[in-house]
């Protein structure tokens, strides 16, 4: 077992806001094992797959009076009846009791829960494997970007396309037709794999739906159910009110780079494949890092371009452009946008920076760094 200290750290953080931790994230993404590495004495881990934990947690109150345990661990928790009476239970009238329930959906697109526990859970969504955890995984960076950070994937020996289908395959059966009662996953996985091959890309539903012959209602509510899945991120674009921004086309990214590279045909990595790669997995680094943050992207009616902003305050937004080779970095863009946003800190994130530093650049402040440089981060997180 991979020990994953960040994720671990994050869970203890959140117990001590409230009582209940929703561990979610994509299948086959480390949930289970992770919740796994907490076992150890007065831990009670329960797989809720199993028809013999529905009856054990029957009677709520006599199964937490007599577990005898501080922590209770319910994986895939969305299998028994009333998980929402269940957890409700424990943390109104058991204080003290830690439980940890993971699923891979966000809690509120589980119909069985029919309350959303407001005030006494705290979410923690499990990402793919970090920039910061591939030595812990053995894997070098670019197999990272070609496999993606879904452990089983990354820790194979090669890339194998059986998994990356047989996840699509479960993620409809298990995750959208359970959760959503689409039926036939024929639109479904064709819109999926759409988004998966332009991913990085500008978003048109008008476009998008006159490609793969689906309405555009259908095509928002799929969309919809990824965004709610995790499957896939949605940014928007970020826009002060100047009449030169892009203020409505968002922009869709995969949830994993090895989803992305293996439906776009690139069974190996060219050199210009792993700048739009890189910047998905940075991508995955600001989201892991401040999960409240608003992340956006800017772009202006000319078509120039940065990967990611984040507003700080009313005032003041970073600004964040991910390039594979620092050389390939074009300032004009962020020049244009410190035009009509001053106030912000500049990053340039790129794998191999050498010792973080400052350049200056078209009269501006840029941080070169790796992702542990930006804010947030950490070497060792």
């Amino acid at each position: 077992m991979i020990d994953r200290p960040f994720w671990q750290s994050r869970i203890q953080s959140a117990w001590q806001e409230a009582p209940i931790v929703w561990l979610s994230g994509v299948r086959r993404s480390g949930k289970t094992t992770l919740a796994a590495g907490l076992a150890s004495e007065g831990v009670l881990h329960l797989d809720c797959d199993l028809p013999s934990t529905a009856a054990l947690v029957a009677d709520p109150e006599m199964f937490f009076r007599n577990c005898g345990s501080r922590v209770v661990v319910f994986d895939e928790i969305h299998q028994i009846p009333d998980p929402s009476r269940l957890l409700k239970i424990a943390a109104d009238h058991f204080p003290g009791l830690r439980l940890l329930a993971t699923g891979s959906s966000t809690l509120a697109a589980t119909r069985k829960f029919r309350d959303s526990l407001t005030g006494r859970k705290r979410q923690v969504h499990l990402f793919p494997v970090l920039w910061s955890e591939l030595p812990s995984f053995g894997a070098s960076l670019k197999e990272r970007l070609h496999r993606g950070g879904l452990p089983p994937a990354l820790l194979d020996s090669q890339k194998r396309p059986s998994f990356y289908r047989e996840w699509m395959d479960s993620f409809f059966a298990r995750d959208i037709q359970r959760l959503f009662s689409v039926r036939g996953p024929e639109r479904f996985t064709a819109l999926f794999e759409y988004f998966l091959r332009q991913s990085g890309g500008l978003y048109e539903s008008v476009k998008t739906a006159s490609a793969l012959g689906i309405s555009r209602p259908t095509v928002g509510a799929y969309l919809r159910a990824m965004e709610i899945t995790q499957a896939v991120t949605v940014l928007r674009p970020y826009s002060g009110g100047s009449r030169k921004e892009l203020v409505k086309t968002p922009k869709i990214y995969g949830f994993d780079t090895g989803f992305v590279s293996f439906f776009r045909g690139w069974d190996t990595l060219r050199p210009s494949d792993f700048g739009l790669l890189w910047e998905h997995m940075v991508l995955e680094w600001l989201q892991a890092q401040s999960p409240d943050e608003r992340i956006h992207f800017w772009r202006d009616k000319a078509g120039r371009e940065l990967d990611f902003v984040i507003p700080r305050s009313r005032e003041r937004v970073d600004a964040v452009e991910c390039k594979w080779d620092s050389r390939e970095f074009d300032p004009e863009p962020l020049a244009e946008f410190r035009k009509l946003h001053p106030e912000g800190e500049n990053f340039l994130v790129c794998p191999n920076p050498g010792q973080g530093h400052k350049r200056r650049l078209r009269g501006l402040e840029v941080s070169v760094c790796d992702p542990s440089g930006l804010p947030g981060g950490s070497q060792n997180p």
